[in-house]
């Protein structure tokens, strides 16, 4: 009795997996854009709109894709973000199911699979556990990444751009070898969602830029009480010339506490207030000179 029951479960949990690989298999598609072995991606939209990699996509033109179907089209380049490795292709005139999104964001401990198609029409798949959700952090490239999902299982050649799914097949996040060479990452599929927005806009995520070098210092007791009782801040170690920063009257020595009213207590925070919404703003820093608070404008670029 106590068998059959196993194998009831395993019967049943295997079925599960089964079903959940071929739902996310119908909007996995393989991506021919690199002399290596082809990569995976994701329809994003009906419209034809396809998310994978930006690392894989190594030529902007004559790319192919393999269609869930068996088929193949040709795909035109629409844009890409190095810095969350993620790229957007569109196919013109086919038939295309888009990926169905996960009710909810993924959660320690859930069940996961990812899925692939990098060798021909046959699918791959992966399955793991869900070890940690996270963010913002910093990518390998230097990028602020404002989410992120790392799972215990195997991103084999070729998955990169491909779906992670939970136990239903939908949609939680793209993968991405690159970002973390040590571990499988995961970019959430609310994050995708704003990156594509913004690549099918105009090709590009925008980032903003001062032009300076920097390094968390800890404030002693005098200079944290002029900071608001902010313990920490940055040290302006650099000032590049005719970058924004210069521009503003920055100096080296100058330590940055605070920016467009939020503060500034180290590199993480002052990333996550250089967003695309602020590139062309006129912001106001905050900084400590010479024991004294001041206040300084700085139109804030956009990083090449």
């Amino acid at each position: 009795m106590t068998n059959g029951v196993k194998g009831n479960a395993l019967t049943a949990l295997s079925e599960a997996i089964t079903a959940a690989v071929e739902r996310a298999g119908a909007s996995t598609i393989q991506v021919n854009a690199r002399r290596r072995i082809p990569a995976s991606g994701v329809v994003w939209s009906d419209d034809g709109v396809i998310v994978t990699a930006s690392h894989v996509v190594e030529r902007e033109d004559e790319i192919k894709v393999g269609l869930p179907d068996g088929s193949r089209a040709d795909a035109s380049f629409v844009g890409r973000d190095p810095g969350t490795d993620l790229a957007v292709l569109r196919v013109e005139g086919q038939k295309l199911e888009a990926a169905t999104l996960a009710d909810s964001p993924a959660v320690v401990g859930n069940l996961v699979l990812a899925v692939g198609r990098p060798l021909g029409p046959a699918l791959a798949a992966s399955f793991g556990v869900v070890s940690l959700v996270g963010g913002p952090w910093r990518s390998m490239g230097g990028t602020q990444v404002e989410g992120y999902i790392r799972s215990e299982l195997t991103f084999y050649p070729g998955f990169s751009g491909g779906p992670l799914v939970d136990g239903e097949g939908r949609l939680l996040g793209i993968n991405s070898s690159y970002l973390d060479r040590s571990d499988s990452i995961t970019i959430p599929a609310a994050s995708v969602g704003r990156i594509v927005e913004a690549l099918l806009k105009g090709g590009t995520v925008k980032r903003g830029y001062l032009g300076i070098g920097n390094q968390p210092v800890r404030l002693p007791a005098a200079l944290a009480e002029k900071a608001g009782g902010q313990e920490t801040g940055l040290l302006i170690m650099s000032v590049e010339p005719g970058t924004p920063a210069d521009r503003g009257g920055m100096i080296v020595g100058d330590i940055l506490v605070g920016m467009a009213g939020s503060p500034v207590r180290d590199t993480d925070d002052l990333q996550s207030l250089l967003g695309p919404e602020r590139v062309g703003q006129a912001t106001t820093l905050v900084i400590l000179r010479g024991g004294e608070r001041r206040e300084i404008t700085v139109t804030v670029g956009e990083r090449g």
